[in-house]
């Protein structure tokens, strides 16, 4: 269940409540999770307005988006990487309404360790994870 943040320069986007809900659908359907309450709860973006100065590069450019994505430890294979990269920044290029911050966007990838990732207070392992899915696609009989 991943979480993604994204940060940028205030005003960047007009709808961020849209921006979240559009990666947060991305996301779980390039790693390809079930459509369960579990996964549609907890896989959620947050999108952070940064405050005019709070950002640059080495030159003073400050026109740059940073997308940081969370996943557990080997939810991403190689090709669902590449797919989250390029889905991603298109979204949030198109999301700011300019076509070249597809150039300026930054997608950092990050594994959360097996049981690094707590949830209701208890952090799982990736064998939990999968066991309460199964659970709860038994529960719903889907």
């Amino acid at each position: 269940m991943p979480m993604i943040d994204v940060y940028a320069a205030a005003g960047t986007f007009g709808d961020k409540h849209q921006l979240a809900v559009d990666l947060a659908t991305t996301l779980m359907r390039i790693e390809e999770v079930p459509s369960i309450p579990m996964f549609r709860q907890n896989t959620a973006a947050f999108v952070h307005d940064l405050e005019a100065g709070s950002l640059s590069n080495v030159d003073g450019d400050d026109t740059y988006v940073r997308v940081q994505v969370l996943t557990n430890f080997g939810a991403l294979d190689r090709a669902k990487q590449l797919a989250v990269v390029a889905e991603l920044t298109r979204i949030v290029a198109e999301a700011a309404g300019d076509p070249s911050l597809a150039d300026r966007t930054w997608v950092l990838l990050t594994e959360a360790p097996d049981g690094g990732w707590g949830i209701a207070g208890h952090a799982n392992t990736n064998e939990e994870l999968i066991a309460a899915a199964r659970a709860q696609i038994a529960q719903l009989g889907t």
